[in-house]
């Protein structure tokens, strides 16, 4: 794999110190003999390790392939207009749940044209009004045939932190990593109206892997 697709190691960089903290906590209670509170502190410095995880994955062959930035389910499929751009396209909506891999990858090859953070709310991501009301974290990059397309980061109703990496000027290449969520959230993806979906309401895809539509 490309190393700077993916120069990433295999527990995300963004959870190393609530790992150690965790581990410390965990440490120290068992030190101190403290029951049901140590089993809770290595339960949860458990659960932080499988949450942090990040594996590399290949994009697919097919170079129309647009690819799924995230592990997840997704949860809307429907024609509207791109609130970055003012185009009319195509939006997939993928939710993540606190047992998914939260690193998000660009679904398409393109260079950043445009990063618009926006605060909000905090309601549960699955919801439509996630889209629009809570904190969000937006990336439009222009592919080299001159169509533009989406990506938006959605904080949830546990998550309180959008990492976004991209910057303006920055060529992404499909699948590259650009930016994390902490903990369960969402990605809105917009893409042109040509677009073929290739997925459908609550299927479950896999970031990087599976194609969600085709250009």
């Amino acid at each position: 794999m490309n190393a700077r697709v993916y120069p990433h190691p295999i527990i995300a960089r963004e959870g190393w110190p609530i790992l150690f903290g965790a581990f410390v906590v965990f440490l120290v209670c068992f030190y101190f003999d403290l029951g049901i509170v140590t089993f809770l502190a290595f339960a949860f410095f458990v659960f932080a390790l499988q949450f942090f995880r990040d594996p590399a994955r290949e994009a697919p062959e097919d170079p129309r392939a647009v690819v799924s930035p995230v592990d997840g389910r997704v949860c809307k499929v429907e024609k509207t207009v791109n609130p970055e751009t003012g185009e009319n396209c195509v939006k997939i909506s993928i939710f993540m749940n606190v047992f998914n891999v939260h690193s998000q990858k660009s679904p398409v090859e393109g260079v950043v044209e445009k990063v618009t953070y926006t605060p909000g709310l905090f309601v549960n991501a699955d919801l439509d009004k996630a889209s629009t009301e809570n904190e969000r974290n937006a990336v439009t990059v222009r592919m080299a045939d001159g169509r533009r397309v989406t990506f938006i980061q959605v904080a949830g109703l546990v998550a309180r932190r959008i990492i976004c990496y991209a910057v303006i000027g920055q060529k992404l290449e499909r699948g590259e990593r650009y930016g994390f969520i902490r903990f369960g959230s969402r990605v809105d993806v917009y893409l042109p109206p040509e677009a073929e979906v290739l997925a459908g309401i609550g299927d479950k895809v896999t970031g990087v892997l599976t194609p969600i539509a085709r250009l």
